[in-house]
C-alpha cells in the first residue's frame, strides 16, 4: 500500500501529466527539433562531401545540439509514463530497488523518479580518453620524452624537427606566434637566440673574458632590434667618420 495520501498522488499526478502535455506540445511545434527534415535541405547544401567540414561547421553543431536535446526529451517523456503506470498498478512512490518508500518531498520535487536517494543511479561523465590518444598526446607520441627530466637524447620531436627543417605546408598564419619574420622560425621550438636571456639585446651584446671590450654580434635579435626601433640609438654603426 502507498504511503502516500490521495491527494499526494492527485497532486503528484498532475505535475506528470502537465509535464507530458508540455513536452509533447514542443515536439510537435517544433517538428521534432527539425529532424523530420534531412542536413540538405535544411542547410541547402546538395552535398558535403566535396566541402571543407569548417564550411558547415555551425549547422553541424546545431544539428547535433537538436539531437541531443530530442533525446533528452524522449528519455523524459519515458520516464513520466512509466510513473503514471505505476500509479495505475499502486507501486508509485516506492523504490525499485530497495522497496523502501521514497519521501514526498523528492517526489514533488522529481514526480518521475523511481529512485530513493540511496539507490538513485549516479550519473558520472566519463573522463576516459579514446585509446589512440595514448599514440597522439603529448606531441609526437610515445617517442616524446621531453617531459622526463632526466631525459636528453635524441626522441620523436627532435626528428620531427630534422624533416621539418626540409619544408612543410603550414605557414606563419598557423603559428602561435604572431610576430613572425621567416619561414626559419616556424618550426617547433625553432631557436630564438635569447635562451638564458632576459632581454632581447643580451643575446648579442658580448664582452671578453676581462668584461672590458665590449661587441655586437649582428645576429637575427640584433637586426629585429634595430627594426622595431627598441632602446638607445647607441648600438647604431657609426655613419661619420674622422
Amino acid at each position: 500500500m502507498s504511503h502516500l495520501t490521495s491527494e499526494q498522488l492527485q497532486h503528484l499526478k498532475r505535475e506528470l501529466t502537465s509535464e507530458q502535455a508540455d513536452l509533447e506540445r514542443r515536439l510537435h511545434q517544433n517538428d521534432q527539433y527539425n529532424l523530420a527534415d534531412s542536413l540538405k535541405e535544411t542547410t541547402g547544401e546538395l552535398s558535403t562531401i566535396d566541402n571543407h567540414p569548417a564550411d558547415v561547421a555551425s549547422e553541424i553543431y546545431e544539428r547535433e545540439k537538436d539531437i541531443s536535446l530530442l533525446e533528452h526529451h524522449e528519455i523524459q517523456l519515458e520516464r513520466i509514463e512509466t510513473a503514471l503506470k505505476l500509479m495505475e498498478k499502486g507501486t508509485y512512490g516506492t523504490c525499485v530497488v530497495c522497496g523502501q518508500p521514497i519521501p514526498y518531498e523528492r517526489l514533488e520535487a522529481i514526480p518521475s523518479t523511481m529512485y530513493c536517494v540511496k539507490d538513485c543511479p549516479e550519473q558520472v561523465i566519463s573522463q576516459n580518453r579514446p585509446v589512440e590518444e595514448e599514440f597522439l598526446t603529448p606531441p609526437f607520441g610515445r617517442t616524446s620524452l621531453d617531459e622526463r627530466e632526466e631525459q636528453n637524447g635524441f626522441d620523436g620531436e627532435d626528428a620531427w624537427q630534422i624533416v621539418e627543417a626540409w619544408g612543410t605546408s603550414d605557414s606563419p598564419a598557423m603559428h602561435e606566434e604572431t610576430d613572425l619574420d621567416s619561414y626559419d622560425r616556424i618550426m617547433i621550438e625553432a631557436s630564438e637566440e635569447i635562451d638564458g636571456c632576459v632581454e632581447s639585446f643580451e643575446s648579442f651584446v658580448a664582452t671578453d673574458i676581462t668584461g672590458k671590450f665590449v661587441s655586437v654580434v649582428r645576429n637575427r635579435q640584433y637586426a629585429r632590434y634595430m627594426d622595431t626601433g627598441e632602446g638607445e640609438p647607441l648600438l647604431e654603426p657609426d655613419r661619420y667618420y674622422d
